[in-house]
This record gives structure tokens, sequence and C-alpha cells, in this order.
């Protein structure tokens, strides 16, 4: 039997593709990467769908089971506690008129 000729098996010079073959390598190349990126879009696809999937599936972590209700607290005024504002007297309150705020009335031009 025969020996192959492949040219880089008996190194001898590599020569470039060249016309028809450049062509057919470089289509076959083209083809591989778009192969390629489809598989990625669709392996990205399908785990992202899978993650909004279980997401969805998911108890939020914050949820309460229950409702709390806070205890309800007498209103006060903390300034009056303290004592910085003065108590008004209702007596005080009911002897002015509504509409005054005990200041004087504006000066006539």
């Amino acid at each position: 039997m025969e020996p192959a000729t492949d040219p880089a098996a008996s190194g001898g010079p590599v020569l470039p593709l060249t016309g028809k073959r450049q062509a057919t390598q470089r289509v076959q190349i083209g083809l591989v990467g778009l192969a390629a990126m489809i598989l990625l879009v669709g392996l990205a696809s399908i785990i992202m769908r899978n993650a909004q999937q279980n997401q969805a599936l998911v108890v939020p972590e914050a949820a309460p089971t229950v409702a709390v209700t806070p205890p309800k607290q007498p209103v006060s005024d903390p300034l009056a506690d303290a004592g910085v504002v003065p108590d008004m007297s209702t007596d005080t309150a009911m002897a002015a008129p509504a509409g005054e705020t005990g200041a004087p009335p504006p000066a006539d031009p």
C-alpha cells in the first residue's frame, strides 16, 4: 500500500487554501458559529424560563403568616407630657370666638 501524500504529514510546505476550498471552509466555519450561537441562545432561554417559573412558585420569605396588629396606645402629647407646652383649660378655649386666634387685628391703611 502507498503512504498518504498529505503535504503537512510529509513535512512539506502547507499551501494556503484557494478558491472553492477556501470559500467552502469559510461557509463551514460560519455555519458552525451560527449553530453554536443558536444553541447558546436556546440554552439561555431555557434557563431564564426555568428561573422565572421557580421564582413564581417560591413563597416570599418576608411575608408574615399572620397579620400582626400593633397594640393600641392612648393618644398623648409628648410635649405636654414633658411640660414644654402649657395645658389650655377648657374654659379658655370656650371663651374665645371660633374665628379669633388671640392676635391683634391688622391695622387699616
